[in-house]
């Protein structure tokens, strides 16, 4: 026994980096939303980097220690207490058999990524251990977590610990520039209007989850209504008939029928992943060459 979980957390998964390969078979990728706070927290517990970890959206978690383990907190501001100690997120805390951990209020941003050294031991599905609720698959029972649950891991016995630096750690604002790749449809997307998305301010609406988020501002025309459904990658964005923006993300739909006018870079949709409703989306056109040399940049950075 390593962890049990002592409250009832409201969405709280057991996530990886996602399963791939299983599109055609109607699997979606899946995986966690904020692939930087992801990786950050297996890098500082100097676990391999696909690592499985607890993403947790909502505040008051808790958890009881069952043998002494290391931990890691990164992503969305919050209060991380240690028997009702504060301490600061970021990196990496021994933790003793007995010691009763809480995530409480999330300040700023929206997600937090909590790790243990070594992972919970946890059997995969599709190569993953990502919970997907509507394919019911990963984590345990394919579900969110539970009040009484408990999480296998190794019993570590280390006595130092690691903190990333300050200027690393990433602020989470209230109005967010993301950067677009047009693709599959733009062509059916008139000048003026392809003027209008990259100009205008659009805000996060409630209608936000894993699969996708939706925006709210100037409504965006299509001169076709319509596609042929076909494959959906991360980040595209639909077009549908009211003209809102969607963004789609890590469960999102593997087809879909709605013309798309392009795709949010992929680091740009962690940000996201931690924006809150009511935040401010401005969108930028960038080349496919020099997007993929950023991703290319900010994957070996974390290597």
């Amino acid at each position: 026994m390593s962890l049990e979980i002592i409250n009832s957390p409201i969405f709280a998964t057991i996530q990886d980096k996602g399963r791939f390969g299983f599109n055609s078979i109607g699997v979606t990728n899946s995986g966690v939303m904020d692939e930087y706070a992801y990786l950050i927290a297996n890098k500082l517990l100097e676990n391999s980097e696909d690592e499985n970890i607890i993403e947790i959206a909502f505040s008051n978690v808790e958890f009881k220690a069952l043998k002494d383990i290391k931990v890691a907190l990164t992503g969305a501001k919050c209060e991380f207490f240690i028997n009702n100690t504060l301490y600061p997120t970021w990196q990496t805390y021994s933790v003793k058999a007995g010691d009763i951990i809480k995530v409480g209020k999330i300040e700023e941003g929206a997600r937090v990524y909590f790790g243990v050294k070594g992972g919970f031991d946890i059997k995969k599905e599709f190569g993953s251990n990502s919970t997907t609720l509507k394919e019911k698959l990963g984590g345990i029972n394919a579900d969110r977590l539970q009040k009484g649950q408990i999480l296998e891991s190794k019993k570590i016995n280390e006595f130092y610990n690691i903190r990333l630096k300050e200027k690393f750690v990433p602020k989470y604002e209230d109005t967010l520039e993301l950067r677009v790749i047009l693709s599959y449809q733009d062509e059916f997307f008139y000048k003026e209007e392809i003027a209008k998305f990259f100009s205008s301010i659009y805000t996060v609406s409630n209608e936000f989850n894993r699969m996708g988020c939706k925006l709210q501002g100037e409504p965006v025309s299509c001169s076709i209504d319509g596609i042929i459904s076909e494959g959906i990658g991360f980040g595209s964005i639909q077009i549908p008939s009211d003209g809102q923006p969607i963004i789609l993300l890590k469960d999102r739909q593997t087809i879909g029928g709605y013309p798309k006018i392009g795709s949010v870079l992929s680091i740009d949709c962690f940000k996201l992943a931690q924006a809150k409703p009511k935040t401010k989306i401005k969108f930028k056109p960038i080349e496919i060459k020099k997007a993929q040399d950023i991703v290319k940049k900010f994957y070996s950075s974390l290597r």
